[in-house]
Parts: structure tokens; C-alpha cells; sequence
């Protein structure tokens, strides 16, 4: 099976879903406005005439749900939600909606832990704002097949797999997020190279990784943003269970990450593994970490290692395909081998820089590099200008540096002992519905939420100026 039939078969699967739950006529949802007519300044249906030819479609005031709304909204137009408790799972097809709750903290998608996603789109230019989705059992919030997507002042809590996700998507924005208490990652992005995605002003904490990111990167930026007190903090990686692999080129820069050992949470088995880091480069590859304060682990403050797959699709392609985007890469045949022949596949950790960052505590080393292939310098990894500690293997900013020639020659002293780093035994996981994870504290909410116009996501990412961006201060108390 080609990756394209493999693509093929997720979205038919998709719809089909998406068709049984449109299909259902015995649901709450009403798809006319609660007026008896028109008003002075509304549409015949009853909804709002915005800016420029949007509509504004109000949640209950034209709508008693958000699906009713969605349905009934045409590209460019703005769903509008009033505070209140949503127990709904929405489905989004239309392209270029706005979809904005009126208070970030009052108006909350609950599923009740019976309902899978609290916001699903399906559609190109969709932008989510100011809400919160919480006891779902797979993702709060959730891009999938987009291009061009936006979460603003997003609170994701207590969701079976993932906080905020998109996959397969790209032309991407995420910024004012919190999420916690997710077993896999509070932030994810999968499956998508070239990305061109910004990742900015987010708080993940209690949730099993920060942020992970499968095969993603190319224009993939994660900056100034705080990652603390999940399993491990931030967390690319590479493997074969999705597409467009291997992960490489994502930009890490003027983050803080710090107490990423926390015993409690829920996790899935990769954060177990995982625990204890602070950036653990997993197998990803060509990778920017610059500038971020890191502190506060048990095991490393920035790791390099590779990431072990069993039971593999593929084999690693050959670096020189790594430039080719997603879109051409996913319609490569696979090997026509059973997955059980191709057995364990050891994706390592090749051409990252780490450079300016400033990190301290951590239980192994500071700094680290490890790998199964016994010549680490063949990685291209290099390390330089870093504030710290320790490092394993010692003397690592000169035996791997980013300019110029080694100054140091023995990889074996003080080598970082990959058995060390995922044998020692772990606390187990919590049920994500069980987990004492806090409950959110009131985050900002979205300025002037009633009277923005619509802002769908087709002019996304912004810019980063990452040159202006520095090592963030130590935070108060830690």
C-alpha cells in the first residue's frame, strides 16, 4: 500500500464518521435562529451582518449549539459564543470559519468523558478562539488534512490524548495556549514538512510530554513559551507509524523549560520512556535549540538520542530525500516487506545545533549526546556558546563544536549511558480522568472578543523575529 492509499483510507474513515454524525436528525441541534424574523441589523436568518460581507451566527442567542452555528456559517463568516457549558463534540467542514468564545474561561466544551474531540476541523483557514475544551477522550482541540489553521487563547484541560493537535496540516499558528493533564502531549504537531507553523506563547504543564512533534518540521517554530512539570518537556522525534519522516528542521528558541520530572501525571508509554528530560531531541534531525533556559532535571537539561522503533514501516530514507516535502514523499511506495521483517529501526539524532542555551540541574548531564553507532562525530551534531554544567560525553562543546575543528578527541569519557537514561523504573501512569492535575487558573482572554471582526487563518504564520529573541529570566521561586 502506497502512503497515498494509506492517507486515503484515514480520510474516507473520517468522513464516514463525520457522515454518521451529520447523518443523525435526533440530535439537540436547531438549525434556525431562536428570533422569529428579521431584525435591524441581521440577515434573514436571524444572524449578525459583519465587516466586509461576514456573518455573525450567535451561540444560543441564533443557535442553541456551536454545531447548529457551524453548519449554518458560509466561508468568512464568525461564530460567536456566549459563556456557558457546551457538551458537544463539533465537527468543522466549512472553510475560512472564525469560531470565538466570548470569555476564554466561561465558555467551556465539555465531553463529559464520553465525547472524542471537542473542536475537530476538517476544513482550510479555520481559526478557533478564546475557549476552553476539557474531559474529552482523545483531543481538545484538533486540526486535521489543513491548510492554514489558527488557535488563539486556547485552554486545553484533562483530554485523553492530546491538548491542542494538528496533523497533517500546515500554515499553521498556535499562540496563547494552555494545556494540561494530557497523557500524550499538551502541544502536538504531526506529519508535515515543509510545516510553516508558529508555536508561541504557551504554558503546557501536568500533561505526560509538553510538546511532541512526530515527523514534523520544515519552518516549524516553538519560541517563547513555558513547558513545566510534565513527564519531559519538549519532545521531537522520528517514526514510521506516521508519514513524511524522518522529523528535522523545527527552531527551538527563548523558551523555559523546567521540572519536567513530575511523577503524577497521565502518560503514554513514550513519556514514561521520556521522563525527566528537559529538550530531548529524539531522533530529529537538523534541528535549531538556541537561546532557552532549561533547569531542573532528573535526567538531562538538552538530550540528543536516538529513538528505537519497533516493528517498523520503513527503514530511515536516505538524507538526501529529507529535503522533499511532505506532499511528494507521502506518495512513495513502501517496502514491500511485513512489517515484522523490517523489525527494530533506530532513528538517531543527526545535524542539530545547540547553541546559546543556559542550563543547569539535571541529574545526567546538562548537556548530552548518546547513540547505538560508535562514532558520534559521523552524527554532525554540534553544541556551542551553551551556559552549563556537565555534559556527556565530557569536554562536548569540543569535541562536536559548530565552528572550526575538534579541540578534544575522546567521545568515551564520561559517554552519555543510553541504559542509564531509560532503564531506571518509573512511576506509572495515572488516568488522565483520575490524575491530580490542578485545575486551570484563569487565563487571558482574547481582547475585544465581542466586536473583532472575523479573522480566519488564510494569512498564517506571522513573522518571528528570532534575532530579538533572548534567554528568558530565571522565574521567580524556582
Amino acid at each position: 500500500m502506497t502512503r497515498t492509499a494509506r492517507r486515503t483510507l484515514a480520510a474516507l474513515l473520517a468522513f464516514g464518521l463525520l457522515a454518521a454524525a451529520c447523518g443523525d436528525d435526533d440530535d439537540t441541534t436547531d438549525a434556525s435562529p431562536t428570533t422569529d424574523g428579521p431584525a435591524a441589523g441581521r440577515d434573514d436568518d436571524g444572524a449578525d451582518e459583519g465587516d466586509g460581507g461576514s456573518v455573525t451566527h450567535r451561540v444560543p442567542g441564533d443557535f442553541d449549539t456551536i454545531q447548529a452555528a457551524v453548519d449554518a456559517a458560509a466561508p468568512g463568516d464568525l461564530v460567536l459564543i456566549e459563556p456557558g457549558t457546551y457538551e458537544e463534540a463539533v465537527d468543522v467542514t466549512t472553510d475560512e470559519l472564525t469560531i470565538r468564545g466570548l470569555d476564554r474561561n466561561e465558555v467551556v466544551l465539555d465531553g463529559g468523558f464520553e465525547l472524542e474531540n471537542g473542536i475537530r476541523v476538517l476544513a482550510d483557514g479555520v481559526a478557533v478562539e478564546n475557549m476552553t475544551a476539557q474531559n474529552y477522550t482523545t483531543n481538545g482541540f484538533f486540526w486535521t488534512g489543513a491548510t492554514g489553521y489558527r488557535g488563539s487563547y486556547l485552554t486545553a484541560y484533562r483530554n485523553g490524548d492530546y491538548g491542542v493537535y494538528a496533523f497533517d496540516s500546515v500554515k499553521g499558528q498556535l499562540e496563547h495556549i494552555y494545556a494540561s493533564g494530557s497523557p500524550d502531549a499538551g502541544v502536538y504537531i504531526g506529519q508535515c514538512y515543509p510545516c510553516d507553523t508558529v508555536i508561541t506563547d504557551v504554558i503546557s504543564e501536568y500533561n505526560g510530554l509538553g510538546y511532541s512533534g512526530t515527523n514534523s518540521g520544515g519552518n516549524l517554530l516553538i519560541v517563547n513559551s513555558t513547558w513545566r512539570f510534565n513527564r519531559a518537556g519538549i519532545v521531537p522525534n522520528s517514526g514510521s507509524y506516521e508519514l513524511c519522516y524522518p522529523g528535522r528542521e523545527n527552531t527551538i528558541v527563548g523558551n523555559t523549560v523546567h521540572g519536567n520530572s513530575q511523577p503524577d501525571t497521565p502518560a503514554i508509554d513514550v513519556a514514561l520512556l521520556a521522563m525527566g528530560n528537559g529538550i530531548l531531541v529524539a531522533g530529529s534531525n537538523r534541528n535549531v535549540v538556541e537561546r532557552n533556559l532549561v533547569f531542573d532535571h532528573e535526567r538531562t537539561g538538552i538530550g540528543l538520542v536516538p529513538f528505537p522503533e519497533e516493528e517498523a514501516n520503513d527503514v530511515v530514507p536516505p538524507e538526501e530525500d529529507w529535503d522533499r516535502p511532505c506532499e511528494e514523499t507521502r506518495d512513495d511506495p513502501l517496502p514491500d516487506l511485513d512489517p515484522a521483517d523490517l523489525g527494530f529501526v533506530l532513528w538517531d539524532a543527526v545535524g542539530n545545533s545547540i547553541t546559546g542555551n543556559v542550563v543547569s540541574g539535571s541529574g545526567l548531564a546538562d548537556l548530552a549526546l548518546g547513540s547505538l553507532q560508535p562514532d558520534l562525530a559521523a552524527l554532525r551534531n554540534c553544541f556551542a556558546g551553551n551556559t552549563f554544567e556537565t555534559t556527556a560525553p565530557e569536554q562536548l562543546e569540543a569535541l562536536a563544536p559548530c565552528e572550526g575543528d575538534p579541540t578534544a578527541t575522546d567521545w568515551s569519557a564520561g559517554a552519555l549511558d543510553l541504559g542509564a537514561l531509560i532503564a531506571t523504573e518509573r512511576p506509572p501512569a495515572i488516568d488522565y480522568q483520575e490524575a491530580p492535575t490542578p485545575e486551570p487558573p484563569d487565563q487571558p482572554n482574547m481582547p475585544d472578543a465581542e466586536t473583532a471582526p472575523a479573522q480566519p487563518a488564510t494569512n498564517v504564520p506571522f513573522s518571528v523575529d528570532l534575532a530579538a529573541i533572548a534567554v528568558p529570566e530565571r522565574p521567580e521561586g524556582t
